[in-house]
């Protein structure tokens, strides 16, 4: 179904059989233009929210039950607030942590009727496990009248993903999510959540997302070794320099006397961390001259470096991203997100992508085996209320 209030407002009065109407946040993926695997070392990012979100529909509820509901799935799940734990599924896992981790501010809850609905593929590298959270710690916060920043919603949403999802991830997803500004990107920085908007001009191109459609199992266990490696790395430098909390703090000179002889590997994954927060600061110059030619330059750059260096593309994402990387019509491209499958993001002029798209899909299909989908995305606001009711701050 077409997602909007009014069908999602359906929707939900029909599978919980109540006429009440629900309040509905709106939260969106995103979309991260340069900055890859910066975010938990407490780097420079630089998202965007997108037009493809998670929907999150609620109302309160009389007792302490917690009642969840997901169309795309056709599943339910309930609980209690007094027996948060752990599902034997995964899709209630997002919504639980976020109730679990706002258990643990003591923030005064009761049982609500939730329903969940998504038009963000799943497992494409747009981050759609974060539009859940972002969306349901927004509705709680709403629903409850919890008072809570969204900077304080971000990280709330960041520790439900690492208790309850086992991912080590960084913030950008969650504060994208949140503080998403329309044909703007966020130029983050991950340790103060200090944050700039520039504006995106993109003139006569577009974002084209080429989704893989492929998610290796490598992705939790690699993601969170990368993690290990990039904080062992800090912890030799930290020995002879304590000053130096995260490789924010490293130059490539200092894993070249730390690191280096240490462990090849480590070196290899940490210098990749260091350049990348280098681009994406240049890549900021970049986009404030209007100079798309090269920050697209750079995200070919990046993808090298993720590919070859850090180790975290597959065969699938580096035969899209070899596949445009000389054709006129591209500016840029490079694999996004955690790795080993998802989404590619490019940087197209507007008149050549229905070329592209014929050209790519079968030699994609007869390498792989596969569908090649694609979505153009554009650049939308971050978490908002699309409906409430009066009571909802009773």
């Amino acid at each position: 179904m077409e997602l909007n209030e009014q069908t999602i407002t359906e929707k939900f009065k029909s599978t919980f059989k109540i006429t009440e109407k629900p309040m509905i946040v709106r939260s969106p993926g995103r979309v991260n233009i340069i900055g890859e695997h910066t975010d938990y070392n407490d780097g420079f990012v630089l998202p965007a929210a997108i037009d493809k979100a998670a929907y999150v529909a609620i109302t309160k509820r009389n007792d302490d039950q917690v009642h969840l509901f997901a169309t795309d799935f056709n599943e339910w799940y309930q609980t209690s607030l007094g027996n948060i734990a752990k599902s034997n599924k995964h899709w209630p896992d997002y919504i639980l942590g976020i109730v679990d981790q706002l258990q643990q501010t003591n923030a005064t809850l009761q049982g609500f009727n939730l329903l969940v609905a998504a038009d963000i593929p799943i497992g494409a590298g747009l981050s759609s496990s974060a539009a859940l959270e972002c969306a349901t710690v927004f509705a709680l916060n709403e629903l409850f009248a919890l008072h809570l920043s969204k900077a304080e919603m971000a990280h709330i949403a960041q520790r439900a993903e690492h208790t309850f999802a086992g991912v080590k991830c960084g913030v950008m997803d969650m504060f994208t999510s949140l503080f998403g500004k329309k044909d703007h990107v966020i130029h983050l920085d991950c340790r103060s959540l200090f944050y700039e908007y520039i504006p995106l001009k993109l003139t006569g191109y577009k974002l084209l997302l080429l989704n893989t459609n492929v998610k290796h199992q490598l992705s939790f266990t690699e993601y969170n070794t990368r993690r290990q490696q990039c904080e062992q790395a800090v912890a030799w430098i930290n020995e002879k320099i304590p000053a130096v909390k995260a490789l924010r703090d490293v130059t490539t000179d200092m894993l070249d006397k730390y690191v280096r002889a240490k462990d090849p590997l480590i070196y290899q994954r940490s210098k990749y961390v260091v350049e990348e927060n280098n681009r994406l600061l240049q890549a900021c110059t970049d986009l404030k001259k209007g100079d798309i030619k090269a920050l697209g330059k750079k995200m070919f750059a990046t993808h090298d470096g993720l590919s070859k260096a850090y180790e975290v593309s597959c065969r699938e994402l580096d035969l899209l991203v070899d596949h445009v990387r000389n054709n006129k019509a591209v500016l840029g491209a490079r694999m996004m997100g955690g790795g080993f499958g998802g989404c590619t993001i490019n940087i197209v002029r507007e008149e050549a992508i229905e070329k592209l798209l014929e050209e790519l899909a079968p030699v994609y299909a007869a390498a792989t085996g596969l569908e090649m989908s694609y979505y153009i995305a554009s650049v939308e606001q971050g978490t908002t209320v699309l409906t409430q009711r009066a009571e909802a701050f009773a």
